[in-house]
């Protein structure tokens, strides 16, 4: 991740660099939303109808919605996908060819329960809030988000519920969409690039630290998986012994 003004720079075994964020900004309320037609024309576009959309009554820096679209004939699938990330852009290094303004996703199964009951519990809330959470964080450490990156989930970290040992987020593309999906044109200075959140484990967090990203995409491509969360999913980075 590229640096700003609270980040202390630390090195992996891999040699890619390690951000440790201090203090945020000072909270400053966001003037609105930007792109919010737009974005969810694509989205519609490319996913499927947007159910509902869940909007912050309160934002810092830039206003969070989440856009839920239910299962099509196409996906049998449930996809969160963020709005209002890409309202400012993100601290990318000097020099880089890297996306400046970004959204996020995330798959969920399709009976992923979404009713204001069952988001009173984290087993059912988590994705909304990591959502949440990863949007705001570039804007408020002066950072950026990529493919390859990963936030651990606390610190200590801590499963996102207690009915998994999902506890860190990587950055990915998106692999169950459709092509078209992955950016959106704003205009000539402003393209919009979707990113998704695979939740992993504590051991694949710590392979990609000591192997690099690309060691641990290939270990979950061979085992093929994709952005869909699996809560129980087989954890890649775990070695098993014996005869098969």
């Amino acid at each position: 991740m590229a640096t700003g003004p609270d980040e202390e720079k630390l090195v992996s075994l891999s040699g890619a660099p390690i951000w440790v964020h201090d203090e945020p900004t000072p909270f400053q309320a966001p003037e609105g939303e930007m792109c919010l037609a737009e974005i969810s024309a694509h989205i519609e576009q490319h996913l499927g109808p947007v159910e509902t959309v869940f909007h912050e009554l309160v934002s810092d820096t830039v206003h969070i919605d989440v856009h839920i679209v239910l299962p099509t004939p196409e996906r049998n699938c449930v996809r969160l996908v963020t709005s209002g990330m890409s309202d400012l852009p993100m601290t990318v290094p000097e020099n880089s060819s890297a996306p400046r303004h970004a959204e996020l996703m995330m798959t969920l199964p399709p009976d992923w329960r979404l009713d204001q009951e069952s988001l009173n519990s984290d087993e059912w809330y988590w994705p909304i809030r990591l959502l949440k959470i990863l949007a705001r964080l570039p804007h408020k450490y002066a950072t950026w988000l990529g493919v390859g990156h990963t936030m651990p989930n606390g610190d200590p970290v801590e499963p996102f519920a207690p009915n998994t040992r999902l506890c860190g987020a990587m950055i990915v593309p998106p692999l169950t969409s459709p092509d078209a999906f992955d950016s959106l044109a704003i205009d000539e200075e402003k393209i919009i690039r979707f990113y998704s959140v695979l939740p992993i484990y504590q051991a694949e967090m710590d392979l990609k630290l000591r192997k690099g990203a690309d060691e641990l995409f290939e270990r979950l491509s061979s085992k093929q998986i994709d952005d869909l969360v699996v809560l129980n999913r087989p954890d890649v980075a775990k070695k098993r012994f014996g005869f098969f």
